[in-house]
């Protein structure tokens, strides 16, 4: 049977220690590069990402981050803030990325670092 091309999406997750610039850019270029990586995503296969933060990070948009240190100028991005559900995780950056890809949903790897790991154990 031969596959053809579909938009699948991928999230993640990664933590910071501190409401920083330089922790956001940090962790949110670590956190794509793992992602990339974990799921043989190229570039140009990239339709959109959206990020969100929980309310205790406000310092630097991910996105930024992104555009700065991946060359995403051409890919749309946004970012939001996480609802403040308590008792959630605090210092949390999420990403979702869709992109074009022959891979099944099965073959997705969701990536969730550091902190985040507590959100999915059931991936780690």
């Amino acid at each position: 049977m031969q596959k053809f091309p579909g938009t699948r999406a991928v999230r993640g997750a990664i933590t910071v220690e501190e409401n920083s610039a330089e922790q956001i850019n940090n962790a949110t270029y670590e956190l794509l590069i793992t992602l990339l990586k974990a799921n043989e995503i190229n570039k140009d296969d990239i339709v959109s990402a959206v990020f969100t933060l929980t309310p205790d990070l406000n310092a630097e948009f991910p996105a930024k981050s992104a555009r700065d240190n991946l060359d995403w100028e051409d890919i749309p991005m946004i970012c939001a803030s996480e609802i403040p559900v308590p008792g959630s995780i605090k210092k949390c950056i999420r990403v979702m990325i869709t992109f074009n890809t022959l891979k099944t949903k099965e073959e997705i790897k969701p990536v969730y670092l550091k902190g985040a790991r507590n959100l999915r154990p059931d991936l780690v």
